[in-house]
């Protein structure tokens, strides 16, 4: 069976923990940060583990994790 290619889109925008978790970035942090409220860029910061039912489908598109 020939090997199963990964989304490149997906490769580039999230990743997976030891435990096959999916981990994605918080959006709207790429422009216009003018109109922003702060609160809401403090909370946008870093990373977040992504919920089961929304994981299930990013990990159909990377099949080697």
């Amino acid at each position: 069976m020939p090997k199963l290619k990964t989304k490149s889109s997906v490769k580039k925008r999230f990743s997976m923990t030891a435990t096959g978790k999916v981990v994605r970035s918080f959006a709207g942090k790429q422009h216009n940060m003018r109109k922003r409220p702060n609160k809401m860029l403090r909370q946008a910061r870093g990373t977040t583990i992504m919920s089961e039912s929304d994981a299930r489908a990013i990990r159909r598109f990377m099949p080697y994790g």
